[in-house]
């Protein structure tokens, strides 16, 4: 039996009311695994909170790039995975059934923990060759074991840089605050890429970002780029159900700015993981988690239209600089 029969794993509601996949330029795809999670587990439920949180972006229409990911967007429903083989096993299973639709769409994927993100830059891999890296974080994710194990969901980002996944000169953290000896701490800084660690970012709210984000741009430029927003980044005061919640995080209105802000790059795909439902309050973790996809998505749908009306649309709205 596989993760997909359960029934936690069925479609319960498309995200944000979307069509079902099928030749759309943008995806949606669940990934319920949490099989490599530290402390609280239940992640694997995210996707179907999520998926119900979103259901209350009405017609979806984003306030800053006025327009709806809709039109362009549909749900591929979940990856079906081992329930009981292990990582390995079910990160197989996970670039299996990524690689197709990651050749074809433009992928959002609900995880699940962090460990599914290598699986998802393997896919990404195969595709776009080594890209760069916009990693939201509590957590390094840089350890060279998990707890005594080779891999795990906080040793992921090492390996992708080991493994030549993404470049690590265009690899860039922000969020970071918690308790890591110096190695793993600044293990990216060491390999020539950047890191934004939350207290670096205490205080500084819209307008106040522009020269962090100018950096990044400048840093990476026109080439692929793939984001991976742990829920955690976010202080608990704003995410507390998540399986491993930091004090002294970022704001949902900061990591806004910064989604907002870089819709240009490159994009070639997200994730979001570590939205732990059973440990939510209000809702507040999955709504936040629901409305930074959408915005992702809907700067995606912008730079569509674009490209639709030959770059001389405006599909983009108020867009922020």
């Amino acid at each position: 039996m596989t993760i997909g029969e359960f029934p936690y794993a069925q479609m319960h509601g498309r995200f944000a009311g979307c069509a079902a996949l099928q030749d759309h330029p943008l995806a949606v795809v669940g990934v319920p695994w949490d099989g490599s999670v530290s402390h609280r587990t239940g992640a694997r439920m995210a996707p179907q909170s999520i998926r119900a949180a979103s259901q209350m972006l009405c017609d979806a229409t984003h306030p800053v790039f006025d327009i709806s990911p809709l039109p362009f967007l549909g749900d591929g429903g979940n990856l079906r995975l081992p329930n009981a083989s292990g990582l390995a096993a079910a990160r197989t299973a996970m670039l299996e059934q990524a690689m197709p639709l990651v050749r074809k769409h433009h992928c959002v994927f609900l995880g699940g923990d962090h460990a599914i993100s290598l699986a998802m830059l393997r896919a990404i891999h195969a595709t776009h060759g080594p890209v760069a890296l916009l990693h939201f974080d509590a957590h390094c994710d840089t350890w060279s074991d998990h707890f005594g194990e080779p891999s795990g969901h906080g040793t992921w980002t090492r390996e992708a840089i080991e493994q030549g996944l993404v470049s690590a000169q265009h690899t860039v953290q922000v969020g970071l605050r918690s308790a890591a000896e110096r190695g793993a701490r600044e293990y990216v800084r060491d390999q020539g890429g950047m890191i934004y660690h939350a207290r670096d970012l205490w205080g500084m709210e819209g307008t106040q970002l522009n020269a962090v984000l100018q950096a990044v741009r400048e840093r990476v430029g026109q080439r692929p780029i793939y984001l991976t927003l742990d829920i955690d980044c976010l202080d608990p005061a704003y995410a507390p159900g998540t399986g491993t919640p930091e004090p002294g995080g970022l704001t949902t209105r900061q990591v806004l700015t910064w989604i907002e802000g870089l819709c240009e790059l490159n994009w070639v795909g997200m994730d979001c993981v570590e939205v732990c439902p059973a440990y939510d309050h209000a809702e507040l973790t999955s709504l936040a988690a629901s409305s930074l996809v959408w915005s992702y998505l809907s700067g995606q749908a912008a730079r569509l239209q674009r490209r639709q009306l030959g770059g001389h649309g405006h599909g983009s709205g108020r867009q922020k600089p």
